[in-house]
């Protein structure tokens, strides 16, 4: 049924029917199973109709804690879960940005300062989506401290507006402060990206 969006109803009779033509099956060559088959369906769809409600409630994912294995300047390994900061878009690992016309690794900055933020703490990753990679869209902490604002803040990351606009602030103060990437000039990670792919 991949790709189907059912009824909560519906879908209850879907399991009960699939239990009663399993057990039908033998019915027919003994009276006492269909008899059987009757009262499970009874007692099943008391049991579904009492349980559906919760399951339905249910959060589609609880909260990831532990040590922090640091990807790049957005990307973070926790507990064996992939981790994509929500929010926020840093320079990739391998772009470079130039400060008075001089280059430097901004991408590989990104990374130490996410590195330094989380310091060897427990991280304690908040997100109930995914990206198209799999990846978890989290907000995570340190204690109390946001380091998905943080790292806008310090100026190795941006607001990704495209998803968003959580962290314009700290973008600002960024900017204001010439902070991280705000002191020289940069590609807009997504638009170096793009640039990325459309070359190969």
């Amino acid at each position: 049924m991949s790709g189907l969006t059912l009824s909560g109803d519906f879908r209850v009779e879907v399991v009960l029917r699939c239990v009663t033509q399993a057990c039908r099956a033998s019915s027919r060559k003994d009276p006492d199973v269909l008899q059987l088959t009757e009262r499970l369906r009874s007692v099943l769809a008391i049991a579904l109709v009492s349980v559906w409600p919760g399951l339905l409630s249910l959060p589609a994912q609880g909260d990831v804690i532990g040590d922090a294995r640091v990807l790049d300047g957005d990307t973070i390994d926790v507990a064996g879960e992939r981790i994509r900061l929500h929010g926020i878009d840093a320079p990739e690992k391998r772009q470079t940005c130039t400060v008075a016309g001089v280059g430097y690794d901004c991408g590989k900055n990104a990374t130490r300062i996410l590195t330094g933020v989380i310091d060897g703490r427990e991280v304690t990753c908040k997100g109930n989506k995914r990206d198209r990679y799999g990846r978890l869209i989290a907000v995570c902490y340190v204690g109390d401290e946001n380091v998905n604002a943080e790292m806008v803040r310090e100026g190795w990351a941006l607001a990704y507006r495209r998803y968003a606009k959580d962290y314009v602030r700290q973008e600002s103060e960024a900017r204001a402060a010439g902070s991280g990437v705000w002191r020289g000039e940069f590609v807009e990670p997504w638009v170096w990206r793009r640039r990325g792919r459309s070359a190969h």
